[in-house]
């Protein structure tokens, strides 16, 4: 028991004879988070200033991809509203018999 209360009155540093460099850990992990924090800011502000998220192109696209059908660029002209229904079923027309 009286060791057990020597041990609570000096656990060991009260004296300043202990080591110092428990005060290093705090300002190391601030320095952390503010690194972190920094690095995401920059990212994205570069980001910002480059217009946008951007994903890589592939390196070999397929032939034909991107690429429509005239068909379809018409049908997708008549949804959109630039073109009326008699002016759609005469160049579509146009279009099939080209094919033939």
């Amino acid at each position: 028991m009286h060791s057990l209360m020597i041990t609570a009155a000096h656990p060991g540093w009260h004296d300043h004879s202990g080591p110092g460099w428990w005060v290093i850990f705090p300002i190391t992990f601030g320095l952390l988070w503010l690194t972190a924090l920094g690095f995401v800011g920059f990212q994205l502000a570069k980001r910002r200033r480059r217009g946008g998220w951007r994903f890589p192109q592939a390196a070999n696209p397929q032939p034909g991809a991107g690429k429509q059908r005239p068909e379809d660029l018409l049908a997708e002209r008549f949804a959109r509203g630039e073109v009326d229904e008699d002016e759609f079923h005469s160049r579509m027309s146009a279009l099939r018999a080209e094919r033939e």
